[in-house]
């Protein structure tokens, strides 16, 4: 049980440390329309989250997530090409970031969540979550670790990593609810911080999870 608690946090927590969903979910919640919005994006994002790992999880056989059979080559690779990837989305983070002075550049989609209906909340909360080039492969590393180990391992391991890699975007909405009049000044303050600061954000976080996949993989094939 710890060593699939402990494969499955790092991706977790990388996925958790995505700006963009977290900056979605703020916006939401500041616009006219947060009572129906937010609650539906958050249940997207931790769905689409949740699916991308659980198929892993369900189809990939236990013998090759472990290594057996020629599995432990096959997820070497595999994990060699994620950290790769990785290190790519990183190079492109850094020199994609705002120099001093220029105004940081939102995904225009953005401009519309005051406007956005329950089910398209939904729908781009999912896709943040399962089609982003970033998040995709932390889930599907997620999910490799939890095929390799046993019923109730894998389901317990399943429902750590799913909430912890979307507690930055549920924890804001449950606490608007709880806290509506308190919050709101912060919610604020954390989307403009977010905002002028993501694009080092991704740069480190898909940096060190490129690294460590690299790793992984060069232990799994030597």
């Amino acid at each position: 049980m710890g060593t699939v608690l402990n494969d499955v946090l790092g991706p977790a927590i990388g996925i958790a440390l995505s700006p963009i969903p977290i900056i979605a979910a703020i916006l939401m919640l500041l616009s006219a329309r947060a009572v129906k919005t937010a609650p539906a994006f958050a249940l997207g994002w931790l769905a689409g989250i949740v699916l991308v790992a659980l198929v892993v999880m369900l189809f990939v056989p236990r013998s090759a997530a472990n290594g057996h059979d020629g599995g432990g080559v096959v997820v070497g690779i595999i994990k060699l090409v994620l950290g790769a990837f990785f290190l790519v989305l990183a190079v492109r983070q850094w020199r994609s970031r705002p120099r001093p002075g220029d105004k940081p550049q939102l995904p225009k989609w953005m401009s519309g969540v005051d406007r956005m209906s329950i089910a398209q909340a939904i729908g781009i909360g999912a896709a943040l979550a399962a089609l982003n080039p970033k998040n995709l492969p932390l889930a599907l590393s997620a999910g490799l670790s939890l095929a390799g180990a046993s019923a109730g391992s894998a389901v317990t391991g399943l429902i750590v990593f799913s909430l912890l890699a979307a507690s930055t975007v549920l924890v804001p909405v449950i606490g608007y609810f709880l806290f509506r009049d308190k919050l709101s000044s912060s919610l604020e303050s954390m989307k403009d911080w977010l905002t002028r600061n993501n694009a080092t954000v991704m740069f480190v976080v898909l940096l060190v999870f490129g690294v460590v996949l690299i790793g992984n993989g060069l232990g799994l094939l030597f």
